[in-house]
């Protein structure tokens, strides 16, 4: 499969653009990511020509605005230049099908950066670039290094990345009422697995040719939203059972009790979701179903990746 291209900040590349001049490579992005992913660097500060190394930089509470300036010199106002730098790259970031934002950052900071009013700083701040990026790529995945080592948060981004680069593939191959309907049909039990699916299905109910295009945008938009929340244990429950009952008539009573018996196990948390995961798949393995089959829920990303082995 083709790398899929996600923005990066250049630092956790190990690139050497922090103001000091050091780098914060991620073994993570570096290592396991990397096989699956294209990573485009970007650093804003250094792309603005605030060079290396350079006085640094941090947000600041003026009335009621935030600006990034100058540790040292105050007069240092770089907010404009890091704003207009993200909204000068707005065409290279709609081929982008996820990022990820260097943590604390003052300029590429995803939440919780500290932000200067008085003597104690509050984390309640948004880096300056990344705020206008997100706000520039609404459907965009994005997540800090930081956060990605939580395990339902770094499964939650990648499957994102993943639904929406099939996404990209679809408009990109041209789009049909019917190309829609089973995308829709193949995300069904991931959409499950996040919230309710029904508002989207409504929203489906009245695709024509005529309105494919305006519908599509839509449905993206509201499809990104719901999988933007992590899927509990409770909704990931709800759906093994959901695709149990499409082999209420192929299993035996013995072959049932242990399903029940594994689904249960992991509502409990003794086991991660891959065992029932794996012992459904064997199920379907004797017993093909075409629905379930073409569903990503059970392979939503390469294998390889081995998040659902955590969660």
């Amino acid at each position: 499969m083709k790398k899929i291209p996600i923005g990066i900040s250049s630092c956790l590349l190990g690139e050497l653009v922090r103001f000091d001049g050091t780098h914060k490579r991620d073994a993570y992005i570096n290592g396991t990511l990397s096989h699956y992913f294209e990573f485009i660097p970007y650093c804003p500060e250094v792309a603005i020509g605030l060079g290396i190394p350079r006085p640094p930089i941090h947000l600041v509470k003026i009335d009621a605005t935030i600006r990034c300036l100058g540790v040292k010199d105050s007069s240092l106002d770089v907010t404009s230049r890091l704003t207009d730098y993200a909204a000068e790259q707005k065409a290279k970031h709609a081929d982008l099908c996820g990022y990820i934002l260097k943590k604390d950052s003052p300029s590429c900071g995803m939440e919780r950066v500290k932000v200067y009013s008085g003597v104690q700083p509050h984390r309640e701040g948004v880096g300056i670039y990344a705020q206008e990026m997100m706000r520039n790529n609404p459907l965009l995945p994005v997540e800090d290094e930081g956060r990605l080592g939580d395990p339902g948060l770094r499964e939650n981004f990648i499957q994102r990345i993943y639904v929406l680069y099939r996404w990209k593939q679809l408009m990109a191959e041209g789009l049909t009422p019917k190309e829609l309907t089973q995308f829709h049909a193949r995300h069904k039990l991931i959409i499950m697995s996040h919230g309710d699916y029904r508002e989207l299905g409504q929203l489906l109910a009245a695709l024509t040719k005529d309105n494919v295009f305006e519908v599509a945008e839509s449905y993206i938009q509201q499809l990104m939203i719901i999988l933007k929340s992590v899927a509990s244990r409770s909704q990931h429950v709800n759906v093994l059972q959901h695709i149990q009952g499409y082999l209420k008539k192929e299993l035996s009573a013995d072959n049932k009790a242990e399903l029940c018996e594994i689904i249960e196990r992991y509502r409990n948390r003794e086991i991660p979701l891959i065992v029932p995961l794996t012992l459904l798949k064997h199920h379907f393995r004797q017993t093909p179903d075409p629905y379930i089959e073409a569903s990503y829920y059970m392979s939503p990303y390469p294998q390889e990746l081995q998040l659902i082995n955590q969660l």
